[in-house]
């Protein structure tokens, strides 16, 4: 005869899987959120690098206009349905209704990520081949950036792996009290946004090629880059379907990302491999 009656006790509250859950670079844009219709035109303009002039020897001043660019950013519809029997909901784990909004609002927000990404990735002025990170390097990519005028009217940020960042920790001038006041090594998670020579920096895991030789890292403008989104229309809806006994949760937004001035994005192609292996 058993002596024992093993109990399983199940914890009541999920605990989340790994997987990215926010939006990390629609805040790196210029925004657009209340969008009438399926496009945004963001409107890029400059003196077309003119210079100024003399009076003519007819006496008047010679006039010329200025140079306006029209991007249209078309918006596309995106969803996120996800659904779960009345049986599952009430058999499983945890509480699946909270799951449910929680997954399906993750999935848009990375897909707004990946709108920027995509359309960062079609600018064309890059630091040179694939290489791991050095001050030479960070410092050519915001050379770059400066030679084409792109350093004073807009914030700066970078968009990098977690391999990049950890070549940054092992430059003195990025560590060194000697250099920089507060303190890299201290209670900051890897994943947090942060400021360092004059630059924004934002790591980012899900970049194309993060892990390998050949990662798609960006510095770049604000102003370079345009993401719209009819914010008013964004949908969160949950329901039940009695008919089926089915509870979902959807998520929708009309959104999209357009890239405005090449010039202002430089490609950093890093290697990641020796710190991902």
């Amino acid at each position: 005869m058993s002596e024992t009656a093993y109990k399983t006790q199940y914890r009541d509250e999920f605990i989340a899987g790994f997987e990215k859950r926010q939006a990390l670079s629609r805040h790196t844009c210029v925004t657009e959120a209340d969008v009438d219709g399926n496009s945004a035109v963001f409107l890029v303009a400059d003196s077309g690098g003119a210079s100024a002039v003399t009076r003519g020897v007819n006496g008047d001043i010679p006039t010329r206009g200025d140079n306006n660019t029209q991007n249209t950013c078309t918006l596309e519809e995106w969803h996120d349905v996800v659904e779960k029997t009345n049986f599952n909901v009430m058999s499983s784990q945890g509480n699946q209704r909270a799951l449910m909004q929680q997954t399906t609002m993750s999935v848009i927000n990375r897909k707004i990520d990946e709108q920027i990404r995509t359309e960062l990735a079609t600018a064309t002025v890059t630091w040179g081949a694939a290489a791991a990170a050095t001050l030479t390097l960070v410092t050519k990519a915001k050379t770059i950036l400066a030679n084409n005028f792109a350093l004073r009217d807009a914030p700066i940020y970078a968009l990098i792996t977690p391999a990049f960042h950890g070549y940054l920790m092992g430059l003195n001038q990025f560590t060194s009290a000697d250099y920089i006041a507060d303190k890299k090594f201290e209670g900051v998670s890897m994943d947090q946004a942060f400021s360092w020579y004059g630059v924004n920096w934002i790591v980012d895991a899900d970049l194309a090629g993060a892990g390998t030789a050949s990662a798609t890292c960006f510095m770049f403008s604000q102003n370079a880059i345009g993401h719209a989104a009819h914010m008013d229309g964004v949908e969160t809806d949950i329901g039940y379907d009695g008919k089926n006994a089915k509870s979902w949760c959807r998520a929708t937004v009309h959104m999209n990302a357009k890239l405005l001035q090449n010039s202002g994005v430089i490609k950093m192609l890093h290697d990641d491999s020796a710190l991902s292996a």
